[in-house]
């Protein structure tokens, strides 16, 4: 895939940030999720776009970074989440695993 232009990237940083930062959030409160943060939709969604913890393929600020493809790959499981298509609980779970820290409690 080429990449992207940059007023196509903006749209796409955009989108990740509305999703992320608001609506997930926000949907959050009314669905029986494992996490509510920003920070932690983020890993979630990245680390499971990655297959594995961003970090170990993505050089932070994560949004700037990221190849287009992954960027896309991690809105679209955000968007599928959002529509009740993705569990948001076993995505959650994959990524603690990729990390070594599956626990009980929320917003790990």
């Amino acid at each position: 895939m080429e990449p992207f232009d940059e007023t196509t990237r903006e749209i796409l940083q955009t989108r990740w940030f509305s999703l992320t930062r608001h609506e997930l959030p926000d949907a959050a409160m009314t669905r029986d999720w494992p996490v509510h943060l920003d920070h932690c939709f983020q890993r979630i969604l990245l680390d499971n776009a990655c297959q594995g913890p961003w970090r170990d393929h993505i050089a932070p600020p994560a949004y700037r970074n990221a190849s287009d493809d992954v960027l896309l790959e991690a809105i679209a499981l955000g968007e599928l989440v959002l529509d009740g298509q993705r569990d948001l609980a076993e995505l959650n779970r994959k990524s603690l695993a990729w990390r070594g820290k599956l626990r009980g409690d929320k917003d790990a």
